[in-house]
């Protein structure tokens, strides 16, 4: 089987398996992804299949484990990018049905509005590099769904390529970047049912959430690909994932951002 056929058919499988709503196990060896390079390989052709669904076109990134609460968490000692889709996309408040997740869950985020394209140069990207490519901030939840028979049994590279455990985002009213003196002060809570369950704040996220932005921008371009203007960038949960229930309401509060809200019905 050639690498391409390999690519396609582990696109395929994990597709298929993510619309049905289906929990997804390890791959059969002969197509599961060898190393990280492929696992975004497979990454992409899932999302071209997406698109032509109810999930939608990418929009955007998330960062996965940019912060040391969430590599503990996931046992994945570096950041990983998987996209963010139009489709699933809510406005703040929105009601989630439950029974379209396996395990429906949140996380608490600063997400940024890219503002103009950031292509390959040549030389690595920076935070300052990438700052003045940034229009706005936003406080954001970002919906994840534990659609795995056991994630801590799935390797690193099927999870990246099924865009680790992504479902979703609710976003909150852009603060135009101007206004932020800086992102690494800002506080975030994650609060359920009105009880505060976890925070944190910008810094923790590899030192500055535009210190992710830069890992984004020179990982994409060691793929030949970059951020373009308009596109959204989750960068990384300030607080461990919060797995919810049937009728809990959760929020997300980002000091200076504002607060987003979902409940599950």
């Amino acid at each position: 089987m050639s690498d391409a056929d390999r690519i396609a058919e582990a696109a395929s499988a994990i597709a298929e398996t993510r619309l049905l709503r289906q929990r997804l196990g390890v791959l059969p060896s002969s197509i599961r992804p060898r190393n990280l390079a492929e696992s975004y390989r497979v990454q992409s052709a899932v999302h071209e299949v997406l698109a032509q669904t109810h999930i939608g076109s990418r929009i955007g990134y998330k960062i996965g484990c940019t912060t040391q609460v969430m590599q503990d968490y996931l046992g994945l000692p570096h950041p990983c990018h998987a996209g963010v889709f139009a489709g699933v996309v809510h406005q703040n408040g929105v009601s989630l049905t439950f029974g379209d997740f396996c395990h429906v869950g949140i996380e608490c985020e600063i997400a940024v509005r890219i503002g103009s394209d950031l292509p390959p140069t040549g030389n690595l990207f920076t935070r300052e590099s990438v700052e003045p490519a940034v229009a706005a901030y936003m406080a954001a939840i970002e919906i994840v769904d534990d659609r795995y028979l056991d994630w801590r049994k799935t390797d690193a590279p099927t999870l990246i390529a099924d865009d680790y455990f992504a479902a979703g985002a609710v976003l909150g009213p852009p603060v135009a970047a101007a206004h932020i003196a800086d992102a690494a002060g800002l506080v975030g809570v994650t609060e359920i049912n009105g009880h505060e369950v976890g925070r944190g704040r910008g810094s923790d996220v590899m030192g500055h959430p535009l210190n992710a932005l830069a890992w984004l921008t020179n990982s994409l371009a060691e793929a030949g690909a970059h951020l373009k203007a308009g596109e959204i960038v989750l960068t990384g949960s300030l607080v461990e994932t919060k797995w919810l229930a049937r009728g809990d309401k959760a929020s997300v509060t980002v000091e200076g951002l504002g607060t987003v809200t979902l409940s599950v019905v």
